[in-house]
Parts: structure tokens; C-alpha cells; sequence
């Protein structure tokens, strides 16, 4: 068996430690607290993030990163977006030679404006042949109940790419494979925010037409911003693209969707960020991809008010007037 490490025990990262491991590989988690580690091996569960599904015995946990990364030839990086750079910079001298990194992360960076890939070649200092994107329609709890499921796994090493596919394809999840990383990257930061000013739809109480309109229109939206950056359009038709999207946006099990849902039903910011452990990427990223698309010239109205409502500058309410009595103008063109 091929040791992989997981660098994060949250709800992502400990699902995807479940795939690789019925992938053929040992996995070793690096938690942040000493007690999520001790509960995974000592009663094969992540009780904080995935109470009562049991872990396999080839997952294994330890709060000590050095012991987590020895040997490990493929890492998988598992950290709230906004906070990788600071993650990631201490785990560096334990990387083994030629390692190859993997992000499970979906955001944009505050004032670099870098894809995580990005950040991760700058922290690490390595060839971007060695870093690949796993993304798609993969909600955690799902994931971890060994439904059936798709993703992508994008890397400018094809080579690279098909050993990570092979590395996590198991009975209830098929990868794919791209070169396309950025457009992977784009689709999934992106599909946060959309998912957020869906949330806030159905939190005023609106049903199916508005929230099918918001989908397309950030559907829209995201492959403007991708295609003037360099990305493949078809890829923001596929998995990592309009399928990431549709379940972010559709599934009560989505973060970001709950979190738009909060605002909609009108609790504030800081009343959501209390009421769960769990990181709302788009609310953290909603006014980086807004400055990256406005670096871009590109018009990005639905990142532009999601982040002005998670600013606190406009209400969930004004936000579905700005969206239908924008100026109105051909739909393809």
C-alpha cells in the first residue's frame, strides 16, 4: 500500500481520507486538536465532523505533522482556503522529495488574489507539474456514506493526474481526469458564492425559478471570469463546473447554501459564523473573486453583491431587486 497524507480533519478531509483508503492507500490525517485524533484512532470515528460512520482501518490520525507526512509520496491538503499559506508553510520541511501535492480546496485568496495551486507553488516551492486540484460534485457527508460520485482530479501533468486517479478511485467514486486547472479552480471557488446568493433566495422564501435563474446566470458569470483567464469553457460544463455547482447550490448539506439561507431569514454575518464550526468558503472569498474579476474587466454581478451583503452594505432583500432590475440585454453575446 502507498502512505498518502491528509493535511486537515474536518468534514472534506476526513471523507476523502475514505476514498483514498478504499482506493488501496494508507492514510494518514494530521488533525489540528489532539482529541479529533485521538478519536479516530481510537474509536475509528471523527465525531466533531462525521459523527457515527466508521473510519477504516488504514485511516489513521495524529496531531504531530512530521509523523503525519513521513513517508507520504502524495499529500492532500484539506484547510480552510484563507488560511493555507499560514497552514501549509510549517509542514514544508517535512514534505518527503518529489511529493506530490493535492488541494481539496475551493477559494480565491485575499489580497493575492491566487488560486490555492498558486499558493501552494509559492509556499512550497515546487514545479506545478506536482500540485493537482480534486473537484466536483462531492458533498462530505455523502462522500462518507459511500454514495456514488464523480469528481475530477486537474493537473498540468497529465501523468500526474492519471496516477491520482488511480490512486482514488474506489467502488462509490470515479475521478476523472483534466489539465485544466484552472478552470477546476474557478468552477469550485466560484459555485460557493453563486451558492451563498442562492441560500439568500431561498431564505426570503422564493422557489424554484429563482434559484434555477441564479444557478445559470452564476453559471454564466463563472465562465466569463474562467474564459478570460484562460480556462477551457468545457470544462465549467462538466463535474468540476456546472455539476459542483448544481449540488452546492441545490443540497441542504451545502455550507455555503445554509449560510446565504441564514442571511436570507435575516440573521446577521456574525450571528451565522457563531451558530456552526464549519467554514462557509464563499463568504470568505465572496470579495476576492469579486476583485478578480474586476482586475479581469470582467462584470461579475452576483459576486459583487454577495460580497455586499456579507459586508454588511446591502440587505439579502436588495440584493434580489439589484439582481432582476439590472439593464436588460441579449443572454448569449
Amino acid at each position: 500500500m502507498s502512505k498518502v497524507a491528509v493535511l486537515g480533519a474536518g468534514s472534506w478531509g476526513t471523507a476523502f481520507s475514505m476514498v483514498l483508503a478504499d482506493g488501496g492507500n494508507d492514510v494518514s490525517i494530521w488533525a489540528r486538536r489532539e482529541e479529533v485524533a485521538a478519536g479516530i484512532n481510537e474509536r475509528r470515528e471523527n465525531s466533531d465532523y462525521l459523527p457515527g460512520l466508521e473510519l477504516p482501518r488504514s485511516v489513521t490520525a495524529s496531531h504531530d505533522p512530521e509523523q503525519a507526512l513521513a513517508g507520504a509520496d502524495v499529500v492532500v491538503l484539506a484547510v480552510p482556503s484563507q488560511s493555507l499559506r499560514t497552514n501549509l508553510a510549517p509542514f514544508v520541511p517535512f514534505l518527503e522529495p518529489n511529493a506530490v501535492l493535492v488541494s481539496l480546496m475551493k477559494g480565491i485568496e485575499l489580497g493575492s488574489l491566487e488560486r490555492m495551486s498558486e499558493v501552494i507553488q509559492e509556499v512550497a516551492d515546487v514545479d506545478p507539474g506536482r500540485i493537482a486540484v480534486v473537484s466536483g460534485p462531492n458533498l462530505a457527508k455523502e462522500i462518507a456514506r459511500r454514495e456514488p460520485a464523480a469528481s475530477v482530479v486537474a493537473c498540468a501533468d497529465e501523468d500526474v493526474a492519471t496516477m491520482l486517479q488511480k490512486r482514488c478511485h474506489s467502488p462509490a467514486f470515479r475521478p476523472y481526469t483534466s489539465v485544466d486547472v484552472l478552470g477546476c479552480e474557478l468552477g469550485g471557488a466560484y459555485k460557493n458564492v453563486v451558492a451563498l446568493c442562492v441560500g439568500m433566495a431561498v431564505g426570503l422564501g422564493f422557489g424554484d425559478n429563482t434559484t434555477a435563474s441564479l444557478i445559470t446566470r452564476g453559471l454564466a458569470e463563472t465562465a466569463r471570469l474562467a474564459m478570460r483567464l484562460g480556462a477551457n469553457p468545457l470544462t465549467l460544463m462538466g463535474l468540476a463546473g456546472l455539476g459542483d455547482l448544481v449540488a452546492t447550490c441545490s443540497s441542504p448539506l451545502s455550507r455555503n447554501r445554509t449560510f446565504g439561507e441564514k442571511l436570507g431569514q435575516g440573521m446577521t454575518v456574525d450571528e451565522v459564523y457563531a451558530s456552526t464550526r464549519q467554514v462557509a468558503e464563499g463568504a470568505k472569498s465572496c470579495s476576492s473573486i469579486r476583485a478578480l474579476a474586476e482586475r479581469a474587466g470582467v462584470e461579475a454581478p452576483i459576486a459583487e453583491n454577495v460580497d455586499e451583503v456579507v459586508a454588511g452594505r446591502m440587505t439579502t432583500s436588495e440584493l434580489m431587486s439589484a439582481f432582476i432590475n439590472r439593464d436588460t440585454k441579449a443572454e448569449i453575446g
